[in-house]
């Protein structure tokens, strides 16, 4: 048994039904598949309070099922300064969102603060697009993108990590 705490990343949006926990989703599935659950915890949140106990957007969920990851055991909550003291990652969907938790970051923390495309290696956009009020096309986007960022944040925690 190690005694080497799990990493734990928490993604933010703003109202935890659509992008936040579509990366949730993706990347809880890309570390089951690495054999990783033990080592890595995933956690998802908004910075608005409208849909906190709620499922994720169908639309969302409908996207994400047709390339395998499921999200329907998900539920919207709210950021809170005690994420802190708890992830070693946030990572914010925009650059509104960054700011929202910025104003609540304590001078302890230590994890790593940011967005969460800096992790998606030759993507040109820096925050994830809104698709709540936009079509179908607007989900697949953000599966896309979304995607890519967990690639390069799975491997960013990997290399990171001492070998247990």
């Amino acid at each position: 048994m190690s005694d080497i705490l799990p990493t734990k990343v928490l993604f933010v949006c703003l109202g935890n039904i659509c992008r936040s926990p579509t990366a949730h989703g993706v990347f809880e599935h890309m570390v089951a598949e690495q054999g990783l659950s033990d080592r890595i915890e995933v956690d998802s949140c908004g910075t608005g309070h409208w849909h906190v106990g709620k499922a994720p957007d169908r639309r969302s969920t409908a996207k994400a099922s047709k390339r395998g990851y499921r999200m329907d055991h998900l539920r919207a909550r709210q950021f809170e300064p005690a994420d802190y003291d708890r992830f070693d990652y946030i990572l914010a969907m925009d650059k509104q969102n960054l700011a929202d938790i910025l104003g609540h970051r304590p001078s302890h923390y230590a994890g790593k603060l940011g967005l969460f495309l800096d992790y998606a290696e030759g993507v040109t956009h820096d925050e994830v697009p809104d698709p709540y009020y936009g079509g179908a096309n607007g989900f697949n986007h953000v599966l896309d993108l979304v995607e890519w960022a967990c690639e390069g944040l799975l491997a960013d925690i990997v290399n990171a990590r001492p070998a247990q």
